[in-house]
């Protein structure tokens, strides 16, 4: 029949779609909170920091903390592969209800930790435990919504649905960020490292339990069903995606490099260099922060949509192009001006909207479903590993040395490599997952 599109949760014709909105909440509020507990850490990392290391200076201290949070991210590919595999044997529903124990576990034990006065080096032992626990997570997360995501949708609105993995995230971000706003205008600088932070830690921990309920609810995906005993036949599932994937590794291993460090370049690397090294208000860089996050929450669903239409390629190409063009120009605005961070914070997140709103159905797209999860896992969080978790380590290195400019270049030369490499992509809007 002309105009009608598969079958899934909630469809009908292409003409007349409903979204299941209740399953795509369900399945994209655990990712919320991941991503509230993840980003918690680097919002409030200037914070804690003296908590943890040695306070007589603030300078290696925030280096140490900034270190953890960089050394957890070299353990998100060993969680995708390891829960992008469980997802591959067990199902969509199980790996995402396990991604989100930890990342909740992980975050109310921060927030409880005693800190280095009180117990010495063991201090920051734990806190990489926990760490490393989260990277886990959110290696194993990423992977398993995404494909879950892609493989519900029915072709013609794979982009309306993938959508919703970074509208979830969007909003988890807002009110981390708003939980920023509220917590410093509140909360004088001794009460903010003393105890304030433990409160964000403390909330991420109980929305996690609170995603694991809602989660539960989901049912699993049909191409699941259908290709599980193929993926327990597949034997060296992540050689399989380099042997006969290699192009797939390349152009996803491409676009993350620059995904990755567009998102930890004005969600985490931005708000400690602002504050630190820029001399701008707290208060007036977590207002342009959620501003910003607020209009990236509400470009994703039409981007989405967009992209339904003219197609992923021609969003990707806008972004990158428009990165590797403004992201230096950009970087002159930060200083402690309510309204130059306001322009900066809205135009990377908008333009990383372009990105973000399709980011599960291009990844989903790469891969046959019985090396989806592991395919995602792997070659995606290891990017993110190397490029995003440096991040704010890599600018306050570098703004140490007083070098704070070579970090955007940094970007710039990312966003023309990847520009490069979509180039290569082939459209996939309206087509049949693998």
């Amino acid at each position: 029949m002309a105009g009608a599109v598969q079958q899934g949760p909630g469809t009908t014709t292409d003409e007349r779609h409903r979204l299941p909105v209740k399953t795509l909440v369900s399945a994209s509020i655990g990712n919320a909170v991941e991503w509230f507990d993840w980003t918690v850490y680097a919002t409030f990392v200037v914070f804690f920091a003296g908590q943890f290391f040695p306070a007589e200076n603030q300078a290696l201290a925030l280096i140490g903390a900034t270190s953890t949070y960089a050394l957890a991210f070299f353990f998100r590919p060993l969680g995708g592969i390891l829960l992008g595999r469980f997802a591959d044997l067990r199902g969509r529903k199980a790996g995402m209800l396990l991604t989100i124990l930890l990342m909740a576990g992980g975050s109310m034990v921060i927030a409880i930790l005693p800190t280095y006065e009180q117990v010495g080096w063991l201090a920051p032992v734990l806190l990489l435990l926990a760490r490393v626990a989260q990277g886990m997570s959110l290696g194993g997360e990423v992977s398993n919504a995404s494909a879950y995501l892609g493989e519900i949708a029915p072709p013609a609105h794979r982009g309306r649905y993938s959508s919703f993995f970074y509208i979830s995230t969007g909003s988890a971000l807002l009110a981390a960020s708003l939980l920023g706003v509220l917590l410093t205008s509140v909360l004088s600088e001794d009460q903010l490292q003393s105890y304030g932070w433990r409160i964000a830690f403390f909330i991420g921990g109980l929305l996690g339990f609170i995603g694991m309920w809602l989660r539960r609810s989901l049912v699993e995906t049909e191409q699941f069903e259908e290709n599980a005993e193929k993926a327990r036949n597949t034997k060296h599932p992540l050689l399989q995606t380099i042997k006969y994937h290699p192009k797939a590794v390349v152009q996803l291993c491409a676009f993350t490099l620059l995904s990755t460090l567009s998102y930890y370049t004005f969600f985490s690397a931005l708000t400690p260099f602002a504050i630190t090294f820029r001399d701008a208000d707290k208060t007036d860089v977590f207002i342009a922060l959620s501003i910003g996050t607020a209009l990236f929450v509400a470009l994703c669903f039409p981007f989405g949509a967009l992209s339904d239409r003219i197609g992923r390629k021609p969003q990707l190409l806008l972004w990158s192009g428009a990165m590797a063009v403004l992201i230096v120009p950009l970087s002159f605005l930060v200083r402690d001006n309510l309204f130059s961070l306001i322009v900066v914070f809205c135009t990377g997140l908008g333009l990383y909207a372009l990105m973000a709103s399709i980011a599960p159905a291009i990844m989903s797209e790469l891969f046959p479903t019985e090396l989806r999860a592991t395919g995602i896992g792997a070659w995606y969080n290891l990017t993110v590993a190397t490029f995003g978790g440096t991040a704010p380590l890599v600018i306050t290195w570098l703004s140490n040395n007083d070098r704070p400019l070579w970090f955007f270049w940094y970007v710039a030369i990312a966003a023309a490599l990847a520009f490069a490499v979509i180039l290569t992509l082939r459209e996939t809007k309206g087509t049949e997952l693998r």
